[in-house]
């Protein structure tokens, strides 16, 4: 097929390797430009390499946007991780549409941070969707789904690299081959059991040590590695990443006050929360790099009693 990717990072690039390599022809990428200063885009590096026409438009609701993707002429477009809107004057132009993915089980968490939130609430499911893109935000009907479970201990990290992006690679594939044939069907979305939530930032990454153990845990873990839930040691921000979560059983197993250190050893230490204590095992002090525990403790001097946020 012919096809226009509108993307960016490594998913972006994932799927322009994927279609490369069963010998489609990608036509063009569009990109979002760089802010000053900050890396480059492994997708547009990845297709001047290659010699594919790139543009990288500060709006895809630019006139020059729109000429650029009529002149081409694509059967499909194909947006796989997009911040930028997209009109539907702009994603119609390709003979069969565009397709876009959302790393989420739509209708369900629509919205940027859809990865973070079903961790954060503690869901045991989660998924990807290949949708129509529409001008609401994540809104379009769904073409496929793919469901993968959330372990315990799985993390925004886990979930991500080893299920949703090679998942998602898999299902744009899938999912172009079904629409250039004419085989797929578009489910509209179910609005009562929609959902949508914002970003995942460091203001909601704050850990609130009198919150129940079980909301701490998850919320370390959805947000590992990003943004990376935080506490305070003396005003400095502590970032958590690896970690554990102990259940307390009886009153006899409660030990020490509420966001206080209350157990160390070399390898991690214990933060007690309401209902249990939180095992640190790897993490990050704002004046310096990731951490074990051990080195944590000799370089700032931290022990048993110390509370956190005081």
């Amino acid at each position: 097929m012919r096809l226009v990717i509108i993307g960016q990072q490594d998913f972006g690039k994932a799927v322009l390797d994927a279609f490369l390599a069963r010998g489609d022809e990608v036509l063009a990428v569009f990109c979002a430009p760089e802010k000053e200063g900050a890396k480059a885009d492994p997708l547009r590096v990845a297709a001047q390499e290659k010699q594919i026409t790139t543009y990288q438009f500060p709006s895809l609701k630019s006139p020059e946007a729109h000429q650029a993707m009529r002149q081409l002429r694509p059967d499909i477009g194909v947006m796989a991780y997009v911040l930028q809107f997209a009109p539907q004057d702009f994603v119609n132009i390709p003979q069969h549409g565009t397709i876009q993915y959302h790393p989420s089980l739509l209708p369900k968490y629509r919205g940027p941070s859809s990865i973070n939130w079903p961790i954060i609430r503690g869901d045991t499911e989660t998924g990807l969707t290949i949708f129509r893109p529409t001008n609401g935000l994540d809104e379009g009907p769904i073409i496929l789904q793919k469901r993968v479970a959330v372990q315990e201990d799985d993390t925004l990290g886990s979930v991500y690299f080893n299920h949703l992006f090679p998942l998602g690679v898999e299902a744009m594939l899938e999912a172009a081959d079904l629409v250039i044939q004419g085989q797929h069907r578009e489910v509209p979305q179910d609005e009562t059991q929609a959902s949508y939530e914002g970003w995942c930032r460091a203001e909601e990454a704050r850990i609130n040590w009198h919150n129940h153990v079980d909301y701490i845990y998850n919320l370390i873990r959805g947000c590992n590695p990003a943004p990376g839930a935080w506490t305070t040691l003396s005003g400095k921000k502590i970032q958590l990443f690896d970690v554990k979560k102990h259940v307390f059983r009886t009153f006899s197993q409660v030990h020490g006050k509420i966001g206080e250190i209350s157990q160390i050893t070399e390898e991690s230490f214990r933060i007690t929360a309401q209902g249990g204590q939180i095992e640190v095992i790897k993490l990050k002090h704002q004046d310096s790099k990731k951490m074990t525990v051990g080195e944590f403790i000799d370089t700032f001097q931290v022990s048993e009693g110390t509370l956190l946020n005081s």
